[in-house]
């Protein structure tokens, strides 16, 4: 049976410190006129994503006050300097309780991927067992859909930069790939030379 697609939470990993652009936040890089985090946020809410929880770090306190995040569940990552991985961890560790049956995790330095993407994405939720993720040219990438029975195992494995990435590898099978290189353009901002891609 299909499952109702308000049981799937967007998950922003927001706290990143921006180390290859001078030590500025990605989450606070202007975008359109607003933190690029605002943006992330109202991606996940227009592709179907009721509720939405964001992982903070870097300059966490300053990105509270300059961004508008309301309805938001904002989650701190005290070990953010770690790498994605301790953010994922924290993000799953905050949805634990909240019912929700899957986390849709998006990257704070996407702005590339919209609400197209993340609604295809979304449509292919079926169960709390759903892995699945956007593939641009039949390559995975972001946004992923994690089914919350996979939490667990996904924790386990996320360290350093690496996010999710040996728990997919190593359930390639599961792995519902949705194309959405039609509708996206799957770039990081990493360094000043990708802030080109900014508004």
């Amino acid at each position: 049976m299909t499952r109702n697609k308000d049981e799937v939470a967007g998950l922003v990993l927001a706290a990143g410190g921006g180390r290859r652009l001078g030590g500025r936040p990605k989450a606070l890089l202007p975008h359109r006129g607003r933190p690029l985090v605002e943006h992330a946020v109202g991606v996940l809410r227009a592709g179907g994503c009721a509720r939405v929880h964001v992982v903070l770090g870097a300059r966490a306190d300053a990105v509270r006050e300059r961004a508008s995040l309301p309805g938001c569940v904002l989650v701190d990552n005290p070990d953010w300097e770690e790498g994605m991985g301790s953010s994922l961890r924290a993000g799953l560790d905050s949805l634990a309780d909240s019912g929700a049956g899957a986390a849709l995790v998006s990257l704070v330095d996407q702005p590339g991927i919209g609400p197209e993407a993340v609604a295809r994405v979304l449509a292919a939720y079926a169960s709390p067992l759903t892995l699945a993720a956007a593939a641009y040219d039949g390559e995975r990438g972001h946004p992923v859909l994690f089914g919350a029975g996979h939490w667990a195992g996904i924790a386990a494995t996320a360290v350093g930069d690496r996010g999710a990435r040996a728990y997919l590898k190593a359930h390639e099978d599961l792995v519902t790939l949705v194309e959405c290189g039609d509708v996206a353009r799957a770039y990081d901002i990493d360094t000043e030379a990708d802030l080109v891609h900014l508004e």
